[in-house]
């Protein structure tokens, strides 16, 4: 995010709190026209800034669902394509890019032990990744 101004920090920041924010809501906020707001976010998602917008559920909402983190080692140069496959699957619920041993950590939500076998199968089968551990979530213990 180099060549980014401070209006499109803002603009990301405003977009993390509510992402549905209307776009006038946003100019106000932003002290610009919903002209700038609205060129400002088709120009940072034609740049891969913006990937999408999600829903941010409480955590009552995940009640039932079987979580987990997956540790994952990505073969030298297919880092990025790696990421594009991981990002199509809907069960990973972030993904983040990481040191030491493993070059990425992918979270899962899932409604079963079977999904997460399933999911850990597409996963696996991922070209790129050679080498994965994966620990369930048990509970949380800070919310």
């Amino acid at each position: 995010m180099r060549d980014l101004d401070a209006l499109d920090h803002a603009l990301i920041a405003a977009l993390r709190a509510d992402g549905r924010a209307p776009v006038a809501e946003l100019a106000r906020k932003l002290g610009v026209t919903r002209a700038t707001v609205t060129r400002r976010i088709q120009s940072l998602s034609e740049k891969g800034v913006i990937l999408g917008f999600t829903v941010r559920v409480a955590g009552q909402a995940e009640e039932g669902r079987v979580r987990a983190i997956c540790h994952l080692a990505i073969k030298g140069p297919s880092m990025e394509e790696t990421i594009r496959e991981l990002r199509g699957l809907p069960e990973i619920t972030g993904l983040h890019a990481t040191n030491g041993e493993w070059d990425l950590i992918a979270e899962i939500s899932v409604p079963s032990l079977a999904e997460v076998d399933v999911t850990l199968s597409m996963i696996r089968g991922i070209p790129g990744i050679y080498h994965s551990e994966t620990s369930l979530l048990l509970r949380s213990v800070l919310a």
